[in-house]
């Protein structure tokens, strides 16, 4: 029976009833730690030492209300507003269980249930990536749990590929039905794929019309990223820039030249939207019709996801099937032999015709 040290803290090590116990002390002063190895060894002496782990101890509860104290303060407000949604779901059915009693069988369970409710797919993973996201913390920073109960199930299965784009025709009536403000916006949106967000907070300075680039400080990820303007998007910009005379501060701006709020571009928006007759087409549409026409002249999926800026391929790989044209020449070329292939048949019908000595 000893004393281990941690990183910061003592950890208590030794053998009760046959089984290695490792528990925290839960203080990095040493006289502490022994103080409190002593009272467990008079405990296990007098036979009133019970193995009671953390998970015992702390409810789910306690467990999302340090996560949403730590945690999704730290994310974008959008993701907070998300958690917060997720939690009113999870907390009639978890709150009040300690960690040890919420089991994979319970989570496959509340899978189940989210199903019966009507809840889309995509959203009962969100709901189960933020328990799992907690739990990997309760288990290896915070060490209220030894196992994350979210490792042994699976997330609901996701049809995510994009099928809703603009076409040429309804891109006609919808900037007929727009402001010229918003005409703006949406040739932008149209012609970069950044995000509403992203969009809203661009500022003059972000714009380098010698590079002809322009810079997202931050986005959805946390990571900057550069995007190439084309002879669209510069001409815009540079126009807009003559006529405000503006160098610093956000590019877009309301009619009278106010901070624009998402709420008004997006009431703006819809409104432009239904009088162009253009049914279930969201503002963040303009984005995936963005990303699907590049795809489907041909653009490879790795560009495209640098341009949108994701941080992995997955999330671009929704708009594969929409690039059955791109791939074509992949197949085209067996139509023609290389010329290596005539050589070989060549070298190959000599070697047949030659005589035993030629190959000496």
């Amino acid at each position: 029976m000893g004393l281990v040290k941690r990183g910061k803290v003592w950890w208590m090590d030794f053998v009760y009833q046959g089984s290695r116990i490792r528990q925290s002390t839960g203080t990095g002063d040493k006289r502490l730690a022994d103080a409190i190895l002593g009272k467990v060894k008079s405990q296990i002496i007098e036979g009133v030492f019970f193995d009671k782990h953390p998970e015992q101890d702390r409810t789910f509860d306690d467990m999302m209300t340090r996560y949403m104290a730590e945690r999704s303060l730290l994310k974008a407000p959008k993701s907070r507003i998300r958690d917060a949604t997720a939690l009113k779901h999870l907390l009639p059915v978890f709150g009040q269980r300690v960690l040890g009693h919420v089991t994979p069988k319970l989570l496959a369970q509340y899978k189940v249930q989210r199903r019966l409710e009507g809840a889309a797919p995509a959203t009962t993973n969100k709901e189960l990536q933020l328990v799992r996201h907690a739990f990997n913390l309760a288990m290896r920073e915070w060490e209220w749990c030894r196992e994350n109960p979210m490792h042994r199930v699976a997330l609901e299965q996701v049809r995510n590929e994009v099928d809703r784009w603009l076409t040429a025709d309804e891109e006609d009536r919808l900037l007929a039905a727009s402001s010229p403000w918003l005409q703006e916006i949406i040739r932008f949106a149209l012609n970069t794929g950044m995000r509403q967000g992203e969009i809203l907070n661009l500022l003059w300075q972000d714009v380098d019309f010698t590079r002809g680039t322009l810079i997202v400080m931050k986005s959805k990820n946390g990571t900057r990223r550069t995007i190439p303007l084309n002879a669209t998007v510069y001409d815009l910009l540079a126009t807009k820039q003559a006529a405000a005379g503006a160098s610093q501060g956000p590019v877009f701006k309301t009619p009278l030249g106010h901070t624009l709020q998402v709420r008004f571009l997006v009431r703006e928006f819809c409104e432009a939207r239904d009088r162009a007759g253009i049914p279930d087409f969201r503002f963040h549409d303009l984005r995936h019709t963005f990303a699907t026409r590049l795809v489907q002249r041909g653009i490879d999926l790795y560009k495209v996801q640098r341009l949108l800026g994701h941080k992995t391929g997955t999330m671009t790989q929704r708009y594969a099937h929409h690039c059955p044209e791109s791939l074509r020449d992949g197949v085209n070329v067996l139509e023609h032999r290389p010329p290596y292939d005539t050589n070989l048949s060549q070298l190959g019908g000599s070697l047949k015709a030659g005589s035993s000595k030629s190959l000496i």
